[in-house]
């Protein structure tokens, strides 16, 4: 697979001068998303798309990310067109940033492991933006997870999962476990796959996720000095459903998502 990438000198003089506006506005940028979660998600959780029309609490979320990836430096670009709701989302994963840039184009209930639950304030939030929490390893836990994820697409909202099962780096995309796409077979759903790309001038930059061995601060500090990035989201062809094959439909996923990430500028 290619690892095609455009990046900037090591050596980046603009580098503190970015510390000192980004960091100060993401500080307020949360106590602003604290806010309006209050005052409008905790109220309005099972608002749903109607004859296309997104709910006001889906377009805060969308604006409220869209200005997040703004203020870290990163421009959001959508590719294709998202379907209506309800739809499973299925996407690559390399970062944190991936779920807020998801987020930018369509609100959706994303799936996270359970320790998201406990994290302060991150957790509120999650929890009020209608995440669903998985306990990885556990059986019951993914039972309790597909049950939920159902119950959602069936009562009209999207959800967004990561078929990956973790996060990856170094541009490699991993194996896609088909068992979550059980989940829009039995809603009666579709599926579009989604590949999320960082670029710059066109160009795929694949260690802008968590490097290897990386912690969820460190990231965050470091993407905070980078230089301005596009955060490329591509809604690609939805797969067709095939009850006898699931895994024919994970790995289609995972076909389209591996081609429109290493899509090169022309």
């Amino acid at each position: 697979m290619s690892t095609d990438t455009a990046s900037v000198p090591e050596r980046d003089p603009l580098r503190p001068l970015r510390y000192l506006w980004r960091v100060p506005l993401v500080l307020l940028h949360i106590v602003l998303g604290v806010a309006l979660c209050a005052l409008v998600l905790s109220w309005n959780q099972q608002a749903v798309m109607k004859d296309g029309r997104e709910p006001f609490a889906h377009r805060m979320i969308r604006w409220w990310s869209v200005s997040l990836l703004r203020i870290i430096g990163l421009r959001s670009v959508r590719f294709g067109q998202p379907l209506r709701d309800p739809v499973l989302f299925v996407a690559n994963h390399t970062s944190w940033i991936d779920i807020v840039m998801l987020h930018s184009q369509r609100a959706a209930c994303f799936v996270a492991k359970a320790e998201i639950a406990g994290w302060p304030l991150v957790g509120w939030l999650a929890s009020n933006g209608g995440t669903i929490f998985h306990r990885r390893g556990s059986n019951h836990s993914l039972s309790t997870v597909m049950q939920a994820m159902v119950e959602r697409l069936r009562a009209g909202r999207s959800v967004a999962v990561f078929p990956e099962g973790g996060t990856g780096y170094n541009g490699v995309l991993k194996v896609f476990h088909a068992r979550i796409f059980q989940a829009a077979l039995d809603a009666e759903v579709p599926v579009q796959p989604v590949a999320l790309r960082f670029a710059r001038a066109g160009r795929r930059v694949i260690d802008a996720g968590f490097r290897e061995n990386e912690s969820f601060v460190h990231n965050i500090v470091r993407m905070l000095g980078e230089a301005p990035l596009d955060a490329e989201v591509r809604f690609l062809a939805p797969v067709p459903a095939t009850p006898e094959a699931r895994r024919r439909m994970a790995e289609l996923s995972r076909e389209r998502i591996a081609a429109a990430l290493e899509v090169h500028p022309g």
